[in-house]
């Protein structure tokens, strides 16, 4: 379902939904909406929608291919459509998502914002550590955009990983290099694109216990600085806990959605 700037959407709608908000779900950099498959298929009763950000897969001719955070907060918001939601991002996706829950004019329609593992550079000197591969992009930005894609994917996933797609896919992957470079540079900043801090609706931040350091300490940080919120472990993961550990995923997500119904309860941890 493509949005009016021609966004592609998968949209999931039960046959026999329950009662709960729409769950919009954020991919990351040089990721795609169809990487939630897993995890949407362990939450068969829930609306969920996930979408390819501009400049990725299916999105990737979107019109005016935003370079900022702002452009990809915009489409957020778009996709939403004014629903109650609740909004859960993995990496840049849930830098994306707390961007839209903090953004002026207020949260309404987002209920609850879930992020696992976002990158916020601009925290502070222990954070810039967290750019997922932006300072690499950013210092390269002579070098071939596609040629980057493939290094943050070696980089982020492995050389095995990378070996074992199919031709189609690497071409795809590297065809997706212009819009990593372009939201990974945008976010290396020292000012801070919006206060975190600001939330006024629950927030529930994730981490897995085998990601490196610096992955694991800003959901930690933001625990610790955002008033109210919950901070998720998953067990045995690492950064790429949706396609890892899709059923602890899918447990994140009912969290989130637990805290938009005040069902929720504080915690510091969770397999």
């Amino acid at each position: 379902m493509p949005s009016g700037h021609r966004l592609y959407v998968m949209e999931r709608i039960p046959d026999d939904p329950v009662t709960a908000p729409l769950v919009v779900l954020v991919h990351g950099s040089l990721d795609r909406a169809a990487s939630f498959s897993r995890v949407t298929r362990r939450l068969p009763e829930l609306h969920t929608v996930a979408y390819d950000r501009r400049g990725y897969n299916h999105s990737r001719w979107a019109e005016m291919t935003p370079a900022t955070l702002d452009g990809h907060i915009d489409d957020l918001v778009e996709v939403i459509a004014g629903r109650p939601a609740v909004v859960v991002g993995h990496s840049f996706g849930g830098t994306v998502a707390l961007g839209a829950a903090v953004r002026p004019g207020g949260p309404d329609p987002i209920l609850a914002v879930g992020a696992y593992e976002p990158p916020l550079p601009w925290l502070g000197p222990w954070a810039t550590r967290q750019r997922t591969g932006s300072e690499r992009v950013e210092d390269r930005a002579d070098r071939d955009p596609a040629e980057e894609a493939e290094r943050f994917f070696r980089r982020m996933v492995g050389d095995e990983a990378w070996e074992r797609l199919p031709d189609g896919t690497k071409r795809a992957r590297r065809a997706d290099g212009a819009a990593l470079a372009a939201e990974l540079a945008d976010i290396r900043t020292h000012t801070a694109p919006f206060d975190v801090t600001a939330l006024t609706i629950p927030a529930v931040f994730g981490r897995g216990s085998a990601s490196i350091p610096h992955h694991r300490e800003t959901p930690a940080w933001l625990h610790e600085h955002v008033p109210g919120s919950e901070l998720v472990e998953i067990e045995g993961a690492a950064h790429g806990a949706h396609l890892t550990h899709p059923d602890a995923f899918a447990q994140f997500v009912l969290t989130v959605l637990e805290r938009a119904a005040g069902t929720g309860r504080n915690r510091s941890a969770a397999g």
